[in-house]
């Protein structure tokens, strides 16, 4: 079986064929950097990281390019509340973010283009587009993208051209020839950050942003493009349009978008306030937990969440490290075919990694209940290989027990002291007292002939 994947634009799963052989062009729409980073970033992020992953599993030669987004409303907005410049605004953010993706073991793209560095090429382009008469200056000098000029608008989100017409409404002062036409360039307001362009200082829209960067990086013409759904319309509609028109070839071969993350029934974003920020969850949660939680459901699936929702991942994925815990790591890819091949089987169906949990829990069944130690090391060998691949299981387990919130050390030894006296001298009630007590705290110990060990639950 060779992958599948679920195309947005056909609406179907369909076996992945890359343009080249081997090798594999994928661009994901990246972040706005106005603000810290959210779990709701982290479904999409780390549903494409999955993906990234599974095709270097594969054998790809993979180009992997994730934008950042650093001139938009939001950011000039945010920067005059904070009374400071865009540039210092973004510099701050992007650090953030790299530091919240380099805790969730995010790969690093391979190019990682920011909007700022590509204006050039979106003014030849736009230039390009007014030449060919699909984009115009408008009456109050911002150019648009003419949406009728191109046929094929809507095939992505399935919208109809007539009722997106039929369903605007058109303001008097009206810039635009059509209300659904969209800005590929902004005349430049007062104290705002602008650049010099043929139709006056200014700025690029947002949607003309990511077709000239997936351009400079990828091509004309690549395989994969990604993001959250919110952005199939307008964003991924107007990119396929005006790229089409500009570069006279398709565009991208497979639409590959995540599904939404909802926390009490709405999507979770900073405009609702109802936002996890991802820098204040792995104060508490190993970020491995994070990860898990998001893979639990299918990528393109709608996920909820709520306050047992990472507490539940934790209790899974230490089942998983508990596993861990009762062998050495002794084999190699000979040794595992049969799981192996069970976990591309599930990846390869369009990325479903339920099927790989459930198949990695059956791996933990095995183990807890063999008595040979070579088919102990050999499962817990399938295991690690498995879930390193989706970025899990990378940890030290009695690290990854430990993790959370800062822990008095110094109390916890004093007590496996008076445990162990109290042990030595008989006195059991009081030895199972001190145990009980560190359990109420999250505090589990594991006696061996080493000694003791204690580990967070």
């Amino acid at each position: 079986m060779s992958l599948v994947l679920y195309n947005t634009l056909s609406n179907k799963k369909e076996e992945f064929k890359s343009i080249k052989p081997n090798e594999v062009g994928m661009y994901v729409c990246g972040v706005t950097v106005y603000d810290s980073c959210h779990l709701g970033h982290a479904r999409a992020y780390v549903a494409f990281d999955v993906l990234a992953r599974y095709l270097l599993h594969s054998g790809y030669k993979l180009n992997y390019v994730r934008n950042i987004t650093d001139i938009d409303d939001k950011i000039i907005a945010r920067a005059n509340e904070n009374n400071e410049s865009c540039e210092s605004l973004v510099n701050k953010t992007i650090s953030q973010m790299h530091q919240d993706f380099d805790a969730l073991g995010l790969l690093e793209p391979n190019v990682e283009p920011r909007a700022t560095q590509n204006i050039d090429g979106m003014i030849k382009m736009i230039e390009d587009l007014i030449k060919s008469e699909h984009a115009y200056v408008g009456k109050n000098g911002d150019v648009f993208f003419r949406v009728r000029s191109f046929n094929d608008y809507g095939a992505l989100s399935n919208k109809n051209i007539e009722d997106l017409i039929a369903g605007a409404r058109i303001e008097k002062d009206e810039a635009k020839e059509e209300p659904h036409d969209f800005v590929l360039w902004k005349m430049a307001k007062p104290g705002e950050p602008s650049w010099k362009s043929p139709w006056g200082e200014g700025r690029p829209g947002w949607h003309i942003e990511c077709s000239v960067m997936s351009k400079n990086s990828l091509g004309d013409s690549f395989d994969i493009h990604g993001g959250g759904p919110d952005l199939i319309f307008p964003h991924h509609e107007n990119e396929i349009a005006q790229s089409e028109c500009a570069n006279k070839v398709k565009f991208v071969n497979y639409w590959v978008h995540s599904g939404l993350l909802k926390i009490q029934g709405e999507k979770m974003s900073k405009s609702l306030g109802n936002f996890a920020l991802i820098k204040d969850l792995i104060n508490d949660y190993h970020p491995e937990v994070i990860r898990f939680f998001l893979q639990s459901s299918h990528y393109r699936s709608e996920l909820s969440f709520d306050a047992d929702s990472l507490a539940n991942a934790k209790a899974a994925l230490t089942r998983m490290y508990q596993a861990l815990e009762t062998t050495d790591l002794v084999g190699d890819s000979a040794d595992i075919s049969q799981e192996i091949r069970a976990f591309q089987n599930s990846m390869d169906d369009d990325l479903n990694t339920p099927q790989v949990f459930g198949n990695m829990f059956e791996i933990v069944r095995k183990i807890n209940s063999s008595s040979e130690e070579s088919e102990k090391a050999r499962l817990r060998f399938a295991l690690v290989s498995i879930g390193q691949t989706l970025g899990l299981l990378k940890a030290n387990p009695e690290d990854f027990m430990r993790y959370g919130a800062s822990i008095d050390e110094t109390f916890i030894q004093e007590k496996i002291l008076a445990r162990n006296t109290a042990r030595l001298e008989k006195d059991f009630a009081k030895a199972d007292a001190i145990r009980d007590e560190l359990l109420g705290l999250g505090i589990m110990l594991d006696d061996s002939s080493d000694g003791t060990i204690w580990k967070k639950i």
